[in-house]
C-alpha cells in the first residue's frame, strides 16, 4: 500500500483511482497530477516503483493544498461566514442546507432524524365535543 501526503492508498486500484483517497483531489485534479509525474493512469497503485511514488508526492507537495491544509482552509472559510453572519453562515450555524435545497420534505442528512412534534386538534374532533 502506497502511502502518499500521509494517507495509505489502495494498492489494488488504478492509480487515477487511488490518488482521490486523498482530500482535496478529485478526478481531474488526479490526472493532472499523474501527467506532471509523466505516469499512465492505467497503472495500478500497487505496480508502481518507488521513484514514480516520490514523483508523485512531490508534485502535490509543490503544487496542491491536501489534507490538513485543504481541511483548516475550508473551515476557515465557513467560520468567516459564520462571522459575518451572512445567510450562508447562519444555514451553517443552524446545520441547515446553505446551497438552496427545499427543506420542508427533505434535508434529513442535515436536519438529522425526524422529530415528531404533536400536532393541533383537527376541526372535527373539536366541533363534535
Amino acid at each position: 500500500m502506497p502511502r502518499i501526503a500521509g494517507v495509505d492508498i489502495p494498492a489494488n486500484k488504478k492509480i487515477e483511482y487511488s490518488l482521490r483517497y486523498i482530500y482535496a483531489i478529485g478526478p481531474h485534479v488526479s490526472l493532472k497530477i499523474l501527467k506532471a509525474a509523466n505516469i499512465e493512469p492505467g497503472v495500478k497503485a500497487k505496480d508502481l516503483t518507488e521513484d514514480e511514488v516520490g514523483r508523485i508526492a512531490t508534485v502535490i507537495e509543490q503544487d496542491y493544498q491536501v489534507e490538513g491544509a485543504a481541511r483548516r482552509f475550508v473551515s476557515g472559510n465557513i467560520a468567516r461566514l459564520r462571522d459575518i453572519a451572512c445567510y450562508r453562515g447562519l444555514r451553517h450555524r443552524m446545520g441547515l442546507p446553505c446551497r438552496g435545497q427545499k427543506t420542508r420534505s427533505n434535508a434529513r442528512t442535515r436536519k438529522g432524524p425526524k422529530k415528531t412534534v404533536a400536532g393541533k386538534k383537527g376541526v372535527k374532533e373539536l366541533s363534535r365535543g
